[in-house]
């Protein structure tokens, strides 16, 4: 198979990197030029579109920012759709709308290639650690063969969710909103252990031993004691899109969420105080 990827952010990075030690040839293209460099100079192979990227490749993963910007490198006549050999597989592992995997997965059945959602839980340090947790949907048949591949990425375990296509997406919209809440909750419960005058530290170490003792909560609480927002590991910025997403997301299924609506309320409070290129964990900041 030839391996491609396209989206070399802070997280797509250090995934190319996995893909390089374990393939004989990777095919990357990315907006920013500069951003391939160092993965050119790893053996990687630089393709000057994404059209190029598409006809050279079997399979092709993308990290992309948002919806828009996945619609813009797989539709069209020089986009991964039209372009992907029959039979290929697009692998998309952003954090999307499920009705925007849905849309492309029919795009790609129309040009005779397959369509993967692969959402990502996990930092770059979890990438480069190999420990990412991936959740997928799509052909069963077709995530059989891809498999091997997925896991040469750096996942730790991959989680499967059946052949609605759309179904990872919602997965990972349900636990990152997870993961802001625990975040915002966190946030609150130091600032108030530090103004009624015990160690929050102290505090967050017991939690983190006893009744929350989960990667989320130990990452994350430790990002909050140092107030470690820069440099960003996830802005943000982005975080409030997958935000809206959730939020979207609850609203085309008819379902309330408060606690959505407030942590949404939060974080564009932050992104209006210049706050957006700050990690996520920067939410702390709003309550103060």
């Amino acid at each position: 198979m030839n391996i491609g990827f396209l989206g070399l952010g802070n997280l797509g990075t250090p995934i190319a990197e996995n893909l390089l030690q374990n393939t004989q040839q990777l095919y990357v293209y990315n907006r920013t030029a500069a951003k391939a460099q160092p993965l050119a100079a790893q053996g990687a192979v630089i393709c000057a579109s994404v059209k190029e990227l598409a006809t050279r490749c079997d399979v092709i993963f993308t990290l992309v920012s948002d919806d828009a910007a996945l619609q813009a490198v797989t539709a069209g006549e020089a986009g991964i759709a039209a372009n992907l050999k029959k039979g290929g597989v697009h692998v998309s592992l952003s954090t999307i709308l499920p009705a925007t995997a849905t849309s492309l997965a029919q795009l790609h059945d129309e040009h005779g290639s397959h369509y993967i959602a692969c959402a990502i839980l996990g930092r770059p340090e979890a990438a480069r650690a190999k420990k990412l947790n991936l959740l997928v949907s799509g052909n069963a048949d077709v995530l059989e063969t891809i498999k091997p591949v997925l896991e040469q990425c750096g996942a730790a375990n991959i989680w499967e969710f059946g052949s609605e296509v759309g179904a990872a997406n919602v997965a990972k919209l349900c636990s990152n909103f997870l993961i802001v809440s625990a975040m915002e909750s966190m946030a609150e419960s130091i600032h108030l252990a530090r103004q009624s005058g015990i160690d929050a530290e102290r505090l967050m170490h017991m939690l983190t031993q006893t009744l929350f003792a989960s990667p989320a909560y130990i990452t994350y609480g430790n990002s909050l004691l140092k107030e470690a927002f820069l440099p960003a590991g996830f802005t943000l910025k982005l975080g409030l899109k997958d935000v809206n997403l959730i939020n979207e997301q609850a609203s085309t299924v008819g379902v309330q969420l408060p606690f959505g609506k407030k942590v949404q309320e939060l974080m564009n409070q932050c992104v209006e105080q210049g706050l957006g290129e700050h990690d996520w964990t920067a939410i702390a900041l709003a309550s103060r």
